[in-house]
């Protein structure tokens, strides 16, 4: 898995250019500033002259290696602290079989929240803020940005409590892991965003600021290019449900073709607000996966459930509500404490190492976090993905993809779960497959047979694509496949040995991949995953 990042970064942003080395691992630069972060993993004895994102994957090719059923005890042994509340926290791509193709780019996500902070992993190496707006009053407060910009707004670097969930639930849906090298970085690290604050001076969200915020997002949307909606807020209880402000302002915005996700919230009743009521949105709740690869690990978190304003079961599906690693806000007394706690890391005072997880710290600047409303942007930057290989989706076409290829949460009562946890890279090869029709795009991948078994792959970018396994010890005698319609590939009927195989794609003869649109993963020991296929 590669976790490269950025070079350039705004000016705030900037490392003194001091005592600065080279990385013995990768080979980038590294300041002071950063070998000083990297002391922290010296527990783990990989601190020679590495940076911390080169160490980061280390730990985490070792924790891919073991598998899942070792997963925690892999963590515990290169990394000398309790394996929930220190490293141990999958990055969002690779927990959710991301397709590594796809990144949002083209898409804007508008993220609707109390506040917000101008993140690094958002502005770094170059801004993707397009807008920041204040709806919580009749006479909106907007500032726009350009890609050059350094976005600024109103008490921007005031390091309010109430920044800190709007910074998190953007970061989690547009994040590019700037601070982590491109390790904690979102399903849709290249999508811009449109920043809605709609919590008012006294503390309150109102119904009446979301729906201003959706109106603007309506108004504005071809401007922007917004796409996607995500909503981790709710406003008061209002009666009658049916008609009410913010429902109807969800319902505009899906018939002008813009998807509109909702965080069911976390209380585990049978309790609803708007927007998470809104027939036309998709309302998401929660699950706890574990931390694992394994789908048979997978609980429901104790989010909402309940009716939509039409009477409609509610939520659609769930996603991951803990377990998700989210950035600390920057300039606050936590970020300062989470600087020092991993500065004095190793110097044998137990006090820290529990300081630490009653944080729920994972480095200096991200800790894990829980609740419907990482879940919800979790599925906005899914669907940012599915947008960026067919633009042509509509709002209803991509619930439909989503429910089809979510998977049940076993034992789980159906009117909490809906139809279960979503699963992306799934949902992203479905979304690619529209280009071709419903007959090319469906049915199981790879297709299994008493002819053989055939492999097919959507992508529009490649100009030769193999498929490579372990029935043959993966030696390089690979099945060819061919181009049946542009941007879509198939191998002939192959007939392979009874058992299970693991494969992958290999793209114009140097790329990897594993079957975006075959659920069945495995470790493939070197950071990523082959697919598997049981032959009967």
């Amino acid at each position: 898995m590669s976790v490269g990042g950025a070079t350039a970064v705004p000016s705030r942003w900037e490392c003194r250019v001091k005592d600065v080395s080279r990385c013995s691992g990768c080979g980038v630069p590294m300041t002071s500033e950063a070998r000083a972060e990297a002391h922290w993993y010296s527990l783990s004895r990989r601190n020679d002259g590495r940076c911390p994102a080169c160490v980061q994957e280390d730990l985490l090719r070792i924790l891919l290696a073991k598998g899942d059923a070792a997963l925690h005890e892999a963590v515990q042994l290169a990394w000398p602290l309790d394996a929930e509340a220190a490293f141990g926290i999958l990055p969002t791509r690779l927990r959710l079989h991301a397709d590594p193709r796809f990144s949002g780019k083209g898409v804007t996500i508008a993220v609707v929240d109390s506040g917000f902070y101008p993140h690094p992993d958002l502005i770094a190496p170059q801004n993707r803020i397009r807008a920041w707006l204040d709806a919580t009053h009749e006479e909106m407060s907007e500032i726009r940005f350009g890609k050059k910009d350094v976005p600024e707004w109103p008490d921007w670097d005031g390091a309010r409590d109430w920044q800190w969930h709007g910074t998190m639930t953007s970061v989690v849906a547009c994040g590019n892991g700037f601070l982590s090298r491109g390790l904690y970085s979102s399903l849709a690290p290249d999508a811009e965003i449109v920043l809605l604050q709609v919590r008012d001076t006294s503390g309150g969200i109102s119904g009446d600021s979301i729906a201003r915020a959706l109106g603007w997002v309506r108004r504005n949307a071809k401007e922007f290019a917004i796409r996607v909606v995500s909503l981790s807020v709710s406003g008061d209880p209002v009666w009658p449900l049916s008609g009410n402000a913010v429902d109807e302002a969800v319902a505009s915005l899906v018939e002008d073709g813009i998807n509109v996700i909702a965080a069911a919230g976390n209380d585990g009743e049978r309790k609803l607000l708007p927007p998470a009521t809104a027939p036309f949105a998709c309302t998401v709740g929660g699950i706890d996966d574990k931390n694992t690869f394994s789908d048979e690990d997978v609980m429901l978190w104790h989010s909402n459930y309940g009716s939509a304003s039409n009477g409609v079961s509610k939520p659609e599906f769930v996603a991951p509500s803990i377990w998700v690693a989210a950035p600390l806000l920057p300039r606050t007394r936590a970020a300062k404490e989470a600087k020092l706690l991993f500065e004095q890391r190793g110097q044998g005072d137990a006090s820290v190492e529990d300081r630490l997880a009653e944080l729920k710290l994972i480095t200096p600047h991200y800790q894990h976090v829980d609740g419907t409303s990482f879940a919800a942007p979790l599925v906005a930057s899914a669907v940012a993905c599915m947008l960026e290989t067919n633009a042509d989706l509509s709002p209803l076409l991509v619930r439909s993809i989503l429910i089809e290829t979510a998977h049940a949460v076993p034992g789980a009562d159906r009117a909490r779960q809906g139809a279960g946890a979503v699963a992306p890279g799934q949902a992203v090869a479905l979304a690619l497959a529209e280009r071709h029709g419903r007959k090319i795009g469906s049915g199981a991948c790879p297709q299994v047979s008493a002819a053989g078994v055939v492999f097919s792959l959507h992508d529009h970018n490649a100009s030769r694509v193999q498929v490579l396994g372990s029935w043959n010890d993966w030696r390089l005698e690979a099945v060819e496949a061919a181009c049946v319609e542009p941007g879509y590939w198939q191998t002939h009927p192959e007939t392979l040995p009874a058992g299970r195989h693991t494969y992958k794609f290999l793209l114009d003869s140097d790329k990897w991949l594993d079957d975006p649109a075959n659920p069945k993963k495995a470790p493939d020991g070197l950071g990523g995953f082959n697919s598997v296929v049981d032959v009967p």
